[in-house]
């Protein structure tokens, strides 16, 4: 059964103002046809959000539905957003990057991804692929020659060895077409294939409590890495498209353990304009380093900027330091 509308847009954290004035709280069960959006509540709610129009949530999708994508790339990937979308993870575990004097691990930096969303128009493809400086100029040929966008091309980190660049990328289209053209990028370059995943989680050698209490929500071990991904409040679209959590649009903290209680942090915040200064300000005063300033997507309302940053030190510190940055922007709250 395909997950209602109504339940991605609470899961996305996006407003259903409309629903509590139409007084249809107690009609969660409805549906429509699978594969269309006849659930006159969500549309309720999403002409509440948007004077303009129309805009089409991503559908609740299953492992069928995206089986020409893992067939032509050869990985599977996670649901998310109440299978409204399909993540693929790109890893460059392959890569042994330094960074002041610091081995990146892959889950600190190196994890790019595909997400792909079905909507009522087609299928959309976003994504971040990271690639090396000889590997970056392939990989746009291939792109461009299977009419894939790329968004932005930039670092998430300072002085590296040896370098390494991140490309987004966006299309709308038929999956297997999508898949296709994201096969030759991929083939472009030495990104692994997929690694069974570990059967226990690396021990992360930091006091996660304390960083939690720091930054006011929990966090999540990964690959020995510690992380956070936090949405926005607002309902952010492209163009006729309301994007979702998992698509891309959220801040990511992540710390990094180097020994004694330390940590490296590397990460973006998702940022309005008006956000901006008053993040370098308050990561200025943290003692936190800005790496870049850029925007990852052409077309997205509202126009969103990401910052990323870099740091070492105590654990605990580090993340008194990210509190006041992440209370600069209109972050969802922790559940």
């Amino acid at each position: 059964m395909r997950t209602p509308p109504h339940a991605l847009l609470k899961a996305a954290g996006i407003p259903v103002l409309a629903l509590l004035l139409a007084g249809l709280t107690a009609c969660g069960a409805q549906s429509g046809t699978p594969g269309h959006h006849t659930d006159m509540t969500a549309h309720a709610a999403v002409q509440a959000d948007d004077d303009e129009g129309h805009r089409s949530l991503p559908i609740a999708t299953t492992d069928a539905d995206w089986k020409p994508v893992t067939d032509a790339l050869g990985r599977t990937g996670k649901f998310g957003d109440n299978n409204g979308v399909y993540r693929i993870p790109l890893t460059r575990t392959d890569l042994h990057v330094t960074t002041k004097g610091v081995d990146i691990k892959p889950g600190l930096s190196l994890g790019g991804y595909a997400a792909f969303a079905k909507y009522d128009d087609g299928a959309m493809l976003m994504g971040d692929l990271v690639v090396t400086e000889a590997e970056l100029p392939k990989v746009t040929d291939a792109l461009q020659a299977h009419g894939i966008e790329q968004t932005a091309v930039h670092k998430h980190l300072l002085e590296q060895s040896p370098a390494v660049w991140w490309t987004h990328i966006h299309a709308m289209g038929d999956p297997a077409k999508l898949a296709e053209g994201l096969k030759a990028a991929l083939d472009a370059t030495a990104i692994p294939a997929p690694a069974a995943p570990a059967a226990t989680q690396q021990p992360v050698d930091l006091d996660t409590t304390a960083i939690d209490s720091e930054i006011g929500r929990k966090g999540t071990a990964d690959g020995g890495i510690y992380k956070y991904s936090i949405a926005r409040k607002e309902t952010i679209t492209d163009g006729d498209h309301l994007l979702t959590p998992a698509s891309g649009v959220t801040t990511g903290i992540n710390f990094q353990p180097v020994g004694g209680g330390k940590a490296a942090i590397n990460g973006d915040f998702v940022l309005t304009a008006s956000e901006v200064q008053p993040v370098i300000q308050a990561l200025r005063r943290g003692g936190i380093d800005i790496v870049e300033l850029h925007s990852h997507s052409l077309t997205e309302q509202p126009r969103l900027f990401y910052m990323h940053f870099w740091a070492v030190d105590d654990g605990a510190k580090l993340a008194k330091a990210l509190r006041p940055a992440l209370d600069a922007t209109n972050f969802k709250p922790a559940s």
